[in-house]
């Protein structure tokens, strides 16, 4: 069974990083490296899980997260926030499923979401 994730990070490295770690763990990969697409393509799919940089181009992921939130057709998708700003964490740690703050491990990670994915 093919369970998909959607990184929606700008950073291609850590995008990179955090792509093995979930790969690893058996997850289908898509790699988003900015808002305006991400905001279309979650128009047209709809991931079990969804790591999601705060700071990103065109639209920012706070704004993201609350149309993830708001929209029924995202109930069961994991939301993991990963930010460099603890501050950032903090306000939206109540909204998210789950925050990391950067830097993040590979092992963190790729941990968390296999203990996500469905058997």
């Amino acid at each position: 069974m093919s369970v998909k994730a959607f990184i929606i990070e700008d950073d291609e490295d850590l995008s990179e990083i955090f792509a093995d770690a979930l790969e690893t763990v058996g997850y289908e990969v898509e790699q988003i490296k900015d808002g305006l697409i991400a905001q279309q393509r979650l128009k047209e799919d709809v991931p079990f899980v969804i790591l999601l940089d705060m700071h990103l181009p065109h639209v920012a992921g706070a704004d993201l997260l609350k149309e993830i939130k708001a929209d029924e057709r995202f109930k069961d998708t994991y939301v993991i926030l990963t930010t460099a700003d603890a501050r950032l964490a903090e306000v939206y740690e109540p909204i998210a499923d789950f925050v990391m703050v950067k830097p993040i491990s590979f092992v963190q990670l790729r941990d968390l979401t296999a203990r996500l994915k469905p058997k």
